[in-house]
């Protein structure tokens, strides 16, 4: 049964995120609130950052890179919803995973995206590596390793009826001579 929940949270959630509805007034906006807090990041070491709206450029070098769907972190961060909301768990300790996936996600997405920017400037062949591989797979690393500590904070859950007269049955059992 998680394992269907799983399936249809995670269908479910990429329908929505790809609904252009939700692409124009939720993933866009967030995408670009992405680049605006990269750039105010950078701006403490580097006053030459600037955000226009999806893109970080480097206005005395013109070095721009260009955040699109798929390089926010919303994919990571559904794959993860759709785990915890699939394991058994109460409502509190669900959005309190959520949360905490949220933030560890887009955290370091957003040491992705600033170490991307300064990649490019550097050597556009270790950016294309970078971005393809090593970030995509960091980022879902990411989600997992919060998903799977989230478990382990979980509460013990209780054993059901069938698991408790299971048990008890075998415990009445004598061991063998």
């Amino acid at each position: 049964m998680p394992q269907l929940i799983f399936a249809v949270v995670l269908l479910a959630l990429f329908a929505i995120e790809l609904l252009g509805p939700v692409q124009a007034h939720v993933i866009q906006p967030f995408t670009g609130a992405i680049a605006q807090t990269s750039a105010i990041l950078l701006q403490t070491f580097d006053s030459a950052v600037q955000a226009e709206g999806i893109v970080l450029r480097d206005a005395m070098t013109g070095a721009a890179v260009s955040i699109q769907p798929g390089c926010n972190g919303v994919e990571a961060l559904i794959c993860v919803i759709a785990a915890i909301v699939a394991t058994p768990a109460g409502w509190k300790y669900k959005l309190t995973g959520i949360g905490l996936s949220f933030v560890a996600i887009q955290a370091l997405n957003l040491i992705r995206i600033i170490s991307l920017f300064y990649l490019l400037q550097w050597n556009p062949t270790w950016f294309e590596w970078a971005h393809l591989y090593l970030w995509q797979a960091l980022i879902i690393l990411d989600g997992l390793i919060v998903y799977l500590l989230w478990v382990r904070m979980l509460p013990p859950t209780p054993p059901v009826p069938e698991q408790l007269a299971a048990t008890e049955g075998h415990a009445d059992a004598t061991p063998p001579d």
